[in-house]
């Protein structure tokens, strides 16, 4: 019984860095009907900014976020004017293609400057824990759930109580009804993949923490991230993260329960069992316009 409840509460507090990974997926396709399969690159992209303050200056993984969330927002805002407006016809489906394109490219530029060589960002919150009850919890898990529900909560704070928050709702219930109301849909869109970039910044840290990675860890990365955005529901902000609570205590609770073998098999017949009942996700629209 202690390893179950040791390994729901290990669930839950994974469960929210993946969540905030999967917010700015989920706002992106929320706000440009865009499939960001590069976002699984951009999080390992945060991933190596922190580990280069690291490796330079020093600098705690968690106090670099000040300045990667920063440059990766604006990268963001740069990717959607280069890349991303452009596309005017047909844009879900070549989203996945340009996005994909530019995982590539992140893959083929980190692969040339750090290697394949698998690297892990260090601090002495890593190894460190404390107790409850009859078991141990890493600092580091802690203190990822704290900057996660900080993050969220934030954006949550950003989407519900300012006007700015406001323009991104009614352009993710309606683009053309936001247009015709005087919202510059062009101007939320930039900004909202600024955001998308930022938050993966943040999951980064958390990730490149409790994780070795290198430049093709982004390929199981965004599978896990699509399929929680799937299950909660597209463009679903309380979806993706509930999703993701469920994705990781299932899987932890069966790694003990049964096996790690069976961990990812027992949340993907949740998934399925889920989408044969709603197939729009737990919190998804069952209609939405088209761009």
């Amino acid at each position: 019984m202690t390893l179950v409840l040791e390994a729901a509460v290990l669930g839950i507090l994974t469960g929210g860095v993946y969540a905030l990974m999967a917010s700015g997926l989920t706002l992106i396709f929320g706000v440009m009907r865009i499939i960001n399969v590069g976002q699984g690159a951009l999080v390992i992209l945060g991933a190596y900014l922190s580990f280069v303050l690291f490796r330079t200056w020093h600098v705690d993984p968690f106090l670099s976020l000040i300045v990667t969330m920063p440059v990766m927002f604006a990268l963001g805002v740069a990717l959607q004017l280069i890349f991303i407006r452009p596309l005017t016809t047909d844009r879900e489906a070549l989203s996945v293609l340009v996005t994909y394109a530019i995982a590539l490219g992140i893959e083929g530029i980190l692969g040339y400057i750090f290697s394949t060589n698998y690297v892990q960002l260090r601090a002495w919150y890593e190894t460190a824990s404390f107790a409850i009850v009859d078991f141990h919890i890493t600092y580091v898990y802690v203190f990822g759930f704290l900057l996660c529900l900080a993050i969220l909560g934030a954006l949550f704070l950003m989407l519900y109580r300012t006007t700015f928050g406001a323009a991104i709702r009614a352009t993710m219930l309606n683009r053309t009804a936001a247009q015709l109301i005087g919202i510059d849909v062009d101007r939320v869109a930039a900004l909202a993949f600024g955001i998308g970039m930022a938050t993966a910044a943040a999951g980064g840290v958390v990730f490149g923490i409790t994780n070795a990675f290198n430049p093709g860890s982004h390929y199981d990365l965004i599978s896990r991230l699509l399929t929680i955005i799937v299950l909660g529901g597209l463009g679903s902000l309380r979806g993706a993260v509930i999703a993701a609570l469920i994705m990781l205590v299932t899987e932890d609770i069966t790694a003990v329960v049964v096996s790690p073998v069976w961990a990812s098999f027992a949340f993907f017949v949740i998934l399925v069992a889920v989408l044969i009942v709603r197939p729009q996700g737990l919190f998804g629209l069952r209609v939405r316009d088209r761009i």
